[in-house]
Order: C-alpha cells, then sequence, then structure tokens
C-alpha cells in the first residue's frame, strides 16, 4: 500500500473535476487522478473551443433533448440543475452569456476559463491532482472496490497501489480518444461483470454515396434547411437547423443531432437524406418566387437566373439535378421544368453510407448500462464503494450543452452520495472493516 484516501476520481475531465469539487466541499480526502498531461483536455476543445457548457431551457426542454434513458437522470437534474450549474460558475468567478438556443457560454468564450476555475477552486478545497497517472486496474475486496492500481507516467509497467473507501470512475467514452477517451472505464466495468451497451459514436458527421458532389458543395454552410431521413419511403427523422457539406459528406448542428436521434442500424443500407433549401416555403409559394425571378431576368440563361435563389457553389449542381439546359433562356422555361426545379429545391436528395468514427464524434452512445447504476448516487448496485459518472454512462443527449449537463448533474449527485456516506459515519466503518488506514 502506499496511499489512502476518502475517495479517488479516475479521469480529470468535466465529471470528474466536478465530482471532486462537491465531494472535498465537506473535507474529504479526495485523489484526483488523469493519465493526460493536464486536467480537462476534451473540455478544452468543446463547443469548438468556446465550451457549451449548459443550456438554459426549461426543465422539460432538458428532458426532451436526452436521447437515450432520460428517465434515469430524473433525480440527479432535479438534484443538480442548469440553473445551479450557472450559479455555481459564477460563484466561481466565471462571467457567462446565453445565446442562440439557450446556449450557455463563457463570456470571453474561451474554454480554458472554465477549466482554470474548476482547478482554481480544487485547490482551494485541498484536493490533490495527479496528472500522467493512468488507472490500470480496479482493487476489489469482498465485493467491495477499496482502491485502484495505477502507472506513472502513463504507459508505464511499474503499478502503484491506491486506496479509498470509494472509488468513481470519469474517464469519459470513445469519442475523441486522442483526448484520453479510450473506453477505460467501460473495460473496467465489463471486468467486474457489469453491462455495457454497445458503444457507437454520436453527434457526428455523416458519409454521403454522392463524393464528387461533396468535394464541389465542400465548404458551403446552409443556415435554414430542414432535413428528412427516410428508408424504404419511410420517414425516420426530420428536423431544422444549420448543415454543413464536407469533403466526405454532410455535417453541422441538424445532421449530429440526426446521428444521435436515427436508429442504430439506420446507415446499415438504404438511407436516403432529403434536403429542403426553402423550408419556410410551400411547393406553390416558391413556384410563384421562381416565377418572380426568372420574370426579371427573362432574356437571361437559366443558370444565370438563380443568383437570387441559390448560394454560388450550389447553382451549377442545381442546374444539372433540375436537368434544364444551362443555356436555356429563362422566358422558354417550361412549366413542367419549373416543377421539377421546385422538386429540387423540396427534396435535395443524397444517400448515406455511413457515420464517421470516434475520432469526429462529439459524444458516445451506449456505455455503462443504467440498469447496474443507483440513479440517485451513481453508485454501481452490484459492486459497494464505485461509482460511474459522465459520459461512460449510457447516457446521450443532442447538441446544445445538454451533455455538459449531464456530466455535471451525474458529478454532484455522486459527490453528495460520498459526503452523505461520510457523514452518517460509514466512511468511518469501511474504513476500519477494510484496514486502508
Amino acid at each position: 500500500m502506499s496511499g489512502s484516501f476518502d475517495v479517488i476520481i479516475a479521469g480529470a475531465g468535466a465529471a470528474g473535476m466536478m465530482c471532486a469539487l462537491t465531494a472535498a466541499e465537506s473535507g474529504l480526502r479526495v485523489l484526483l487522478l488523469e493519465k493526460n498531461e493536464k486536467a480537462g483536455k476534451k473540455l478544452f476543445i468543446t463547443g469548438k473551443g468556446r465550451c457549451n457548457l449548459t443550456n438554459a431551457s426549461e426543465q422539460d426542454t432538458f428532458f426532451e433533448n436526452i436521447v437515450t434513458n432520460s428517465r434515469f437522470m430524473n433525480s440527479s437534474l432535479r438534484r443538480f440543475t442548469n440553473e445551479d450549474t450557472m450559479r455555481l460558475f459564477e460563484s466561481l468567478g466565471l462571467k457567462l452569456k446565453t445565446e442562440r438556443g439557450n446556449r450557455v457560454f463563457p463570456a470571453s468564450d474561451h474554454s480554458s476559463d472554465v477549466i482554470k476555475v474548476l482547478l482554481r477552486a480544487l485547490e482551494k478545497r485541498g484536493v490533490e491532482l495527479r496528472l500522467r497517472t493512468e488507472v490500470k486496474e480496479l482493487i476489489v475486496r469482498e465485493g467491495r472496490c477499496v482502491g485502484v492500481r495505477a502507472v506513472c507516467p502513463a504507459g508505464g509497467s511499474k503499478r502503484e497501489e491506491l486506496f479509498a473507501d470509494s472509488v468513481v470512475i470519469a474517464t469519459g467514452g470513445l469519442s475523441y480518444p486522442s483526448t484520453g477517451s479510450t473506453g477505460d472505464g467501460l473495460d473496467f466495468a465489463k471486468g467486474l461483470g457489469l453491462e455495457v451497451t454497445e458503444c457507437r459514436p454520436s453527434l457526428v458527421p455523416m458519409k454521403l454515396r454522392e463524393e464528387e458532389l461533396c468535394r464541389r458543395l465542400q465548404g458551403l454552410s446552409l443556415k435554414n434547411a430542414g432535413v428528412t431521413f427516410e428508408r424504404a419511403g419511410k420517414k425516420l427523422y426530420g428536423d431544422f437547423g444549420e448543415m454543413l457539406f464536407t469533403h466526405f459528406g454532410v455535417s453541422g448542428p441538424v445532421i449530429l443531432s440526426a446521428s444521435a436521434s436515427l436508429p442504430r442500424d439506420a446507415c446499415e443500407s438504404g438511407l436516403i437524406l432529403k434536403i429542403d433549401l426553402k423550408p419556410a416555403l410551400d411547393d406553390q409559394t416558391l413556384d410563384k418566387r421562381i416565377l418572380r425571378d426568372f420574370k426579371e431576368n427573362e432574356n437571361r440563361n437559366f443558370a444565370n437566373a438563380l443568383n437570387g435563389l441559390l448560394p454560388a457553389k450550389l447553382i451549377p449542381v442545381m442546374v444539372e439535378r433540375s436537368g434544364i439546359p444551362a443555356g436555356k433562356k429563362v422566358h422558354s422555361v417550361t412549366k413542367e421544368e419549373r416543377k421539377r426545379l421546385v422538386t429540387c429545391f423540396k427534396e435535395f436528395e443524397l444517400t448515406v453510407t455511413g457515420l464517421r468514427g470516434f475520432e469526429e464524434a462529439v459524444i458516445t452512445k451506449g456505455g455503462v448500462s443504467v440498469k447496474e447504476i443507483d440513479p440517485k448516487t451513481m453508485g454501481a448496485k452490484r459492486v459497494g464503494g464505485l461509482y460511474f459518472i459522465g459520459e461512460v454512462l449510457d447516457v446521450d443527449a443532442l447538441t446544445g450543452g445538454f451533455n455538459l449537463q449531464i456530466a455535471w448533474s451525474t458529478a454532484v449527485s455522486c459527490g453528495r452520495a460520498l459526503q452523505e456516506q461520510f457523514e452518517t459515519g460509514n466512511g468511518r466503518a469501511l474504513r476500519e472493516r477494510f484496514g486502508n488506514r
């Protein structure tokens, strides 16, 4: 034995730091272990480096945006709400602002400021943070987790035993593995016989069959697009918002949300994406708008009369898809040709071939089954003294700050449960039983 604490937390990301902060409020000796060279590595890149740390919507909206296992979050989200999150960060000295979609950001637009205030608070409350320290194994005795075996530097071979009355797993899922999220916590759970649901990338861009078209449209952003996903003529998902064409397919908020909401097997075969380029106009109104533009350009070639309707990059693609000759004079375009053009606007059809990988996924769908976890404490039901928080759990939500709030709320619920355990004297009894002090 080379160390003994009240709580050991594996992973100094959003959930790990928040749990450490909460547990240390009542004077618990907390050891926070992080295998990276710095804490909050994934938090640093969240929200494109701006850190969308929560969402200011009503609580009902929160639950509507949780895609997987929203009922499991009922207790922790009510115990530590989005308003609580905002108040806490403001009390730590972080100024906040709320933007479109009720997304909450640091006023500075720097995710590093979120990390800084958390680290200052951890230091103030006496949390011991050890970097470049990787948890390799859990120590379990008589059905209870009593510590960890870790290596420092991470990737080394000499293991150090660290003991605690409680161990919290906050190692994340599988998304952005370059930040250290390589599934360690999932492996720990499996090793103890706990159920781990199938994991796949979520909030992730999509690949399209039309590769040449994607290269032509690369970088094109559509601010207000309607999207519908269909298979065998059946609508699987629909939404409205911003999207982006990339060299391999499509991305952007509305596409990422679709990746989280579509059935697990949706992309396996025959998934059609239909983009409505003019969702505010029905077919008849759009036809009238096209006629108006054509009248103003009646002596111009068809390809030169679409500037008021489409971004420049999209015009040659739309000309090809409409089947109307580019050099045809606008006044010669027939009613039938206009009808085809309207269909191209309202149902710009593409074929989805799959999702991009975990390297580009904002979150992981899947994880430690919520059936294994007490929703009030985040404690493992079948292994005493062991807790799971944050993305390692099988809970995920749409974009907009909802996933980080899941991390904060599960972390605080766990931290408070640890406080209560020691305040009732259970911690002292456990120390005497296992002799770790």
